[in-house]
This record gives C-alpha cells, structure tokens and sequence, in this order.
C-alpha cells in the first residue's frame, strides 16, 4: 500500500497549497482594490458627506467593532469558561452532562440573525436598553459562547490526569488545583480560544444591524451608546453600489487584517505558553 501512503501525502501538500493559494489571492485582490483608499487619514477619521464613503474614513467604525467585541468577549467567555471548568471538574452525573452538551450544541447552532432578533425583542424593547453596545455584545455573546467553550473544555480534557491526581494526593483541594495548576497549564489555549471567539463576533453583522450598530455614529463613550461596526460599514458600502466599492475594499483589508493579526497572535501567544509550561 506504498502507493496509497504516497498518493494521500501528495493530496495533502496539494490542499494545503489551493488552501494557502486561495487566502493569499483573496488578502491580494483586496488589498490590490482597496489600496488607493487606505492612508492615514482614511483609519484615523470619521465618514463625511451625503453618501456614506465618499469622505473621510472609517475610525469610529474600527474603535466600535473592539467594542462590540470586547463587551462580547466578557459576557461569553466568563460562562463558556465556567461551563467548560464545571463539565471537566465538578459534573457527576452523566445526564447533566449530556443534557448541557446538548444545550451548547443547540445554541451553536441558532443562526446569528435569530440572536439578532432576540436581543432586538428582548432587550432593545422590552428592557427599553435601545440601540446600543451592550444589547448588540450580548446577542454576539451567545453567538460566541459555544465556541469558546468546546475549546476550553477539550483543553481541560488534555491535562494528563497523573498530575490532577498528583495534587490530589499532595492533599492540594480541587479549587487549588484548578487555580495553580490546570488555569496556568490551559492559559495559551484559552486565550487563543477567547481571541479566537472574539475574531468570530467582529465580523457577524446580522446581531449589530438590530441591536446596536448604526451609521456615521461618534465614537462610543460608553456601553449604553450605540457605534459603528466595520461589517455594517461594509454592508452599507455594497448596498451603495459602484460608487463605494473602492472605500468597501478598503474597508474589507482592514476587517481582514485586524482578524488575521489576531489570529496570528493568539496562536504565537498558545504556542510560547505551552513551551514555557512545558519547561518549567
């Protein structure tokens, strides 16, 4: 069966080439039609004139979207991490196990305009919160909870259990060993984990359209506020037409940069931690 070890090894280098080919040629057309927009002035000011981009930039947009998804980030991570630590460490029965497997299953599933539409009834109405950062973060929230705690639960799940039942045997309580022991040995996965969540609800637009993103909004002072959102920004520029598409690709690199930048960090950031685990 050589031939079939090398034939699924060169299948492998070849997807990872179209793979590789294709995000390169994507970043590159972008970049090649937005180039002419982006200047300094095009990232550090606000959207001008009657039409939505054809003055100005697009800085109110950028500092909305770290603040929709910061506000996400806490309000998703702390549960989904808490979740993750009470499913690996403290759940005892298997039918609480499988019924909140199943409850994250069923969440990760809700299309992100129906999260968009249950903020919208739920806490823009109802709670009378309005258009504004916390209604849209906390619609991006549940969108992103699943997410980050699949990650986190399969890192718990990798800590060899010699060195659980090590601390145990030392007489270490349980909270002691989640705290000293399974927190600093999961901190690059976990942070790699939230980042990546956090890269996930930047660019969801459908929960921002109804709950808190809104055009030529100043720049946020705080999270009862509403704000600009890079995914709604490009949304309203391809609605536009042929007269915003070069400020639309310009608008879509820099959405695609700040996430790849992300990405790359986190996973620099997972990777040094579990060396430095490792030696120590």
């Amino acid at each position: 069966m050589k031939w079939m070890a090398g034939f699924t090894k060169f299948w492998a280098y070849v997807s990872f080439g179209l793979v590789c080919g294709v995000i390169l040629f994507l970043f590159g057309y972008v970049f090649y039609r937005g180039a002419g927009t982006i200047s300094v002035e095009f990232l550090t000011e606000a959207p001008k004139g009657l039409v939505l981009g054809e003055e100005g930039g697009i800085f109110p947009a950028i500092i909305g979207s770290l603040f929709f998804t910061g506000t996400a980030v806490v309000l998703g991570g702390i549960p989904a991490l808490a979740s993750a630590l009470y499913l690996v460490f403290y759940c005892q029965n298997k039918k609480v196990e499988r019924l909140l497997h199943l409850v994250i299953q069923c969440i990760s599933g809700i299309p992100s305009i129906v999260l968009g539409l249950f903020a919208y009834s739920f806490l823009v109405r109802d709670l009378n919160l309005g258009r504004c950062i916390l209604s849209a973060g906390t619609a991006l929230a549940i969108m992103i909870l699943p997410f980050i705690e699949v990650r986190a639960e399969k890192a718990f799940r990798e800590i060899p259990a010699c060195m659980i039942q090590s601390s145990y045997a030392l007489g270490c309580s349980r909270f002691y060993t989640i705290t000293r022991i399974i927190l600093p040995a999961c901190r690059g996965e976990l942070v790699s984990g939230i980042i990546l969540g956090g890269c996930y609800a930047m660019g969801a637009t459908a929960p921002m359209i109804f709950t808190g993103a809104v055009a030529y909004a100043a720049v946020p002072e705080s999270l009862l506020s509403p704000a600009m959102a890079l995914p709604l920004h490009l949304y309203l520029l391809l609605a536009q037409g042929a007269t915003s598409m070069d400020t639309a690709y310009g608008t879509a690199f820099v959405m695609m940069a700040i996430i790849l930048i992300s990405n790359m960090l986190a996973t620099i950031y997972a990777r040094r931690s579990q060396k430095k685990w490792k030696r120590s």
